[in-house]
């Protein structure tokens, strides 16, 4: 069986890092997998990306390129919204490997023109790694439900009319999409009731499979010696926080976590906590939380990561939608407990009081009830580590993600034959 993995990166952002984790599970267990990339930045001769400094130039404009009609909705959203209108040549990529099935993942910033998919010849199963496929632009829906008709009036693009860039993609999708031989694969039960609930893919198959992540890099390392390589304070409980853009991007919940922080610090803990935040440098004027706050910055391998999750005693990522942040699986699988709000994909990793704390959403003095009750008390912080390992351990690995994978694909296969 050969695999074509279709994805923007196989590094940069944490859809890039779950799709190549997939692609090396799959090798791991003797398939032939390939990768195809707009940009790479691994070693790795299994991930095929533009070689010559013409082609690398033309996906770097076309980072540019693909926003420039948005320039027209002066009032919308500072938010990812994705046309993917330009041409691309993946489809002569495509046929020079010529796989058996084409495993989609995140496709955005001008990587692959909607009208593409039509043109490969074999099944597709599209792993989601957000909203953007059944929506007409934007990644996450916020309160919005026009997805589930025709979208158009889009308020991310702060439009008021039907016929905007927003029903123009939808329409595009519907055009070039309606004869696909597509499986869609949710990476949380959330997700895949929201595709549900789309009307470009409600009479699809849709599968949950969540990611994997390799058990043996992303491992408990002994907390004392995490803090000494990272020179983080031995005799404090430290709160992590962290993402991509992690102080920038208001859906991870950054805006909610200074509050909740404040109120935990004046109700006793002001002497007893730390805290650390990767993801961004410290600012010019950074932010009062109550507590004393190290930066680490932009950190991308995985020893420095599984380090930074092993030091803390708690993760928190008060996203307000999110999908599977893959930064709450590194954490558990680190037997670090996480709190977060009860929403989208959190309840598929964290189970509440378990191996961690789901809040109430958007309550802040939920959020920080959540924190002091992961910290209060150590035999029962001890029960939260334990199980969070184990959870990762049963249901979270790379070989169990890849094994179902194998499945899928071979189940579409059968069918693709028995149909074709």
């Amino acid at each position: 069986m050969k695999i074509a993995i279709i994805s923007n990166s196989d590094i940069e952002g944490g859809a890039a890092r779950a799709a190549y984790r997939l692609h090396q599970g799959l090798k791991s267990i003797g398939i032939n997998s390939k990768m195809l990339v707009q940009e790479k930045l691994s070693n790795d001769g299994t991930v095929f990306a533009p070689k010559t400094r013409l082609e690398q130039g033309i996906a770097r404009g076309k980072l540019t390129i693909e926003t420039l009609p948005l320039k027209i909705y002066p009032q919308r959203d500072e938010t990812t919204f994705s046309i993917q209108w330009l041409p691309d040549r993946i489809v002569p990529q495509i046929n020079r490997l010529n796989p058996d099935i084409i495993n989609l993942h995140w496709i955005n910033q001008g990587y692959t023109q909607i009208e593409t998919l039509a043109k490969f010849k074999q099944p597709l199963v599209w792993s989601l790694h957000d909203m953007w496929a059944f929506t007409g632009g934007c990644h996450y829906n916020k309160d919005c439900d026009r997805y589930t008709i025709s979208c158009g009036a889009c308020p991310q693009l702060g439009s008021t009319k039907d016929w905007d860039i927003s029903r123009w993609v939808w329409q595009r999708k519907t055009k070039a999409w309606k004869n696909l031989n597509l499986t869609v694969v949710a990476l949380s039960s959330w997700l895949a009731n929201c595709a549900r609930e789309s009307s470009l893919f409600q009479d699809l198959p849709i599968e949950v499979i969540p990611n994997g992540i390799n058990s043996n890099k992303y491992r408990p390392i002994n907390q004392q010696i995490a803090r000494e390589v990272l020179n983080l304070p031995q005799d404090k409980q430290l709160i992590l926080f962290g993402s991509l853009k992690a102080t920038s991007d208001k859906r991870k919940g950054f805006h909610l976590l200074q509050p909740a922080l404040q109120d935990l610090s004046k109700s006793g803990w002001y002497n007893r906590l730390e805290l650390v935040i990767f993801g961004a440098e410290r600012p010019e004027n950074p932010p009062e939380f109550g507590f004393n706050t190290h930066y680490l910055g932009t950190l991308s391998d995985d020893l420095s990561l599984a380090l930074v999750y092993s030091a803390a005693n708690v993760f928190v990522l008060p996203s307000v939608q999110d999908n599977l942040p893959n930064t709450i699986m590194e954490a558990i699988a680190c037997g670090t407990p996480c709190v977060a709000f009860n929403i989208g994909g959190m309840p598929d990793l964290i189970e509440h009081q378990q191996n961690g704390y789901l809040a109430q959403p958007y309550k802040i003095e939920d959020l920080a009830q959540g924190i002091a009750w992961v910290l209060e008390n150590e035999e029962r912080h001890q029960k939260l580590s334990f199980r969070a390992r184990e959870k990762v351990e049963q249901e979270f690995t790379q070989e169990i993600q890849g094994s179902r994978y194998v499945s899928l694909f071979t189940q579409v296969l059968g069918n693709s034959h028995s149909t074709g």
